[in-house]
């Protein structure tokens, strides 16, 4: 997921909110969560969400649950995102 920051000020303050959201996914969601870019930005990031199970239509619909509850965060702005089923 690419994630715009509006509110990140600084460095800390995007560190800050990142890890809230990794935090509130991974303990709603029970997913691996992980910033992959933009760490030396302010009001930028990715991050990659990891899901795993036997049944990809599962999978599926738990990443596309995510999806919409960043897009409801009121603290980032998804910019854009892409899935993948291995």
């Amino acid at each position: 997921m690419e994630l715009l920051l509006p509110e990140a000020r600084s460095l800390k303050d995007k560190r800050r909110l990142i890890k809230s959201l990794k935090d509130r996914l991974h303990n709603k969601f029970n997913c691996s969560v992980a910033e992959t870019g933009g760490q030396d930005l302010w009001q930028r990031s990715s991050l990659a969400v990891c899901i795993v199970g036997g049944d990809s239509r599962h999978v599926n619909s738990q990443l596309n649950t995510v999806v919409t509850y960043v897009e409801m965060s009121a603290a980032v702005v998804l910019v854009d995102y892409r899935m993948e089923l291995l």
